[in-house]
């Protein structure tokens, strides 16, 4: 005779029991039959919880879909640089004699910022000016000759005619004035020459003194006093024009073009477009510059190496607080779209670069939706096709959905949520 089965427990039939008095006691067969019943009793109970709890639909926190006119901000990681970075070099080799500015300091146009040792072009420079005075001798004593050779060819030239003197006399004067007008003009030459090397001299006993050739703030001098400097030496310092100041960024070339594209749907030049926004500066300890910046300039050519172009932007830096070589996030409102419909970034899942969403039907039956995601919106995505206003999605919760499953739906918290999305990873 076959056992009876109930929740999976097999229950000894009367007819094994009663085949089995003999070898039990009425005591020790009462104790096995009140065993046999505690068991089969705890695991039906758990059974009949188990399908309670699967019974029961999860609890999703879930949200409406909301419309609204959205601005765009683009942001991109900016380098700060100076609108004018003057490296400061020797002109002439020498040794250092004197640092003149303070390291750090505000210094204008013409400051005189370092010494070089001047006596080298001081002797140069006395040189230069005895050269040129023993040309201007020559210059007058060659003109002297040829002053007497010219009245020697006026004086002859009658006398030749008339015969008193021969031809060849004639002939003899001509060519000593000739030859006194080369010397003159060689002469000359050498007085041109002269001046030059007076003025080359002037020129370098002024490079001694190496000053600054624009306004701006000096760096620490890289140089020290008593080191030979020449030429080839790397920059004593540099100078930078820091008000304005220039934040360097790098959009793609991707984000060139579809902004070229987008400025020409609107009518706009290049110039007008850029020079209409307005740029925010999201300094490193996290805190917004306070002054707003303006386009300065868009570069010639794409990078070949990074792909990307190199644009610049103009903020005004009265108290210095920028300095060239920081870094920030620039950003600016590029364009607004109208009618946007958003969610939360949570509610979308990203599975195999497919986005997703669980939306929460009036039965509280859940669909999965693919969608088509566009810009994000502070905490939020734009959605551009798969949604429609008003429609409830879930934002928190969504490992525990599958499609056509129901669930309890309650208004999502975002103050209070406590776990993310895991499932296959949800974008930034």
């Amino acid at each position: 005779m076959p056992e009876p089965q109930r929740h999976g427990v097999v229950v000894p039939s009367l007819y094994l029991l009663s085949s089995s008095t003999s070898s039990f006691s009425s005591e020790h067969l009462k104790s096995a039959l009140f065993v046999l019943a505690i068991i089969a009793l705890a695991f039906c109970g758990g059974c009949d919880k188990g399908k309670t709890a699967e019974a029961a639909p999860p609890v999703v926190e879930v949200v409406e879909v909301t419309q609204k006119d959205v601005p765009i901000t683009t942001q991109w990681v900016a380098t700060l640089t100076g609108k004018v970075n003057a490296q400061i070099r020797a002109q002439v080799a020498g040794y250092l004699m004197q640092q003149i500015y303070p390291n750090g300091a505000y210094v204008r146009k013409g400051a005189p910022l370092f010494q070089l040792d001047p006596r080298t072009f001081q002797a140069s420079l006395d040189q230069a000016k005895g050269v040129l005075q023993q040309a201007n001798g020559d210059l007058a004593r060659a003109q002297a000759q040829q002053g007497k050779t010219q009245m020697d060819v006026t004086r002859y030239t009658p006398l030749a005619q008339e015969g008193a003197i021969s031809k060849q006399e004639l002939d003899d004067a001509t060519q000593s004035n000739l030859s006194a007008l080369a010397q003159v003009e060689s002469a000359k030459a050498a007085v041109a020459s002269a001046e030059a090397a007076l003025e080359t001299a002037k020129l370098n006993l002024g490079f001694s003194t190496i000053v600054a050739p624009i306004d701006g703030v000096a760096g620490i001098a890289n140089a020290q006093v008593g080191d030979f400097i020449s030429q080839s030496t790397n920059p004593l310092t540099t100078i930078s024009t820091i008000n304005p100041i220039l934040a360097n960024f790098t959009p793609s070339e991707q984000e060139y073009l579809k902004a070229m594209r987008n400025i020409e749907k609107a009518g706009e030049t290049e110039k007008q477009a850029l020079g209409r926004l307005n740029w925010q500066l999201e300094l490193t300890d996290g805190s917004i510059y306070p002054l707003n910046g303006k386009f300065y300039a868009l570069d010639r050519q794409v990078d070949i190496s990074t792909g990307s172009i190199l644009l610049q932007v103009e903020f005004p830096n009265p108290n210095n607080l920028l300095r060239p070589g920081g870094f920030g996030n620039i950003r600016t409102v590029g364009r607004i779209v109208t009618g946007a419909l958003l969610v939360p970034q949570r509610a979308v899942t990203d599975v195999q670069g497919k986005y997703l969403i669980a939306v929460v039907g009036s039965d509280n039956k859940v669909n999965i939706r693919p969608v088509v995601v566009g810009e994000k919106f502070g905490e939020m995505w734009i959605i551009t096709d798969g949604l429609k206003p008003g429609d409830r999605v879930v934002a928190e919760g969504t490992t525990k959905v599958s499609d056509g499953i129901h669930v309890t739906p309650k208004p999502y918290s975002p103050g209070t949520t406590t776990s993310a999305n895991s499932s296959a990873g949800t974008p930034n």
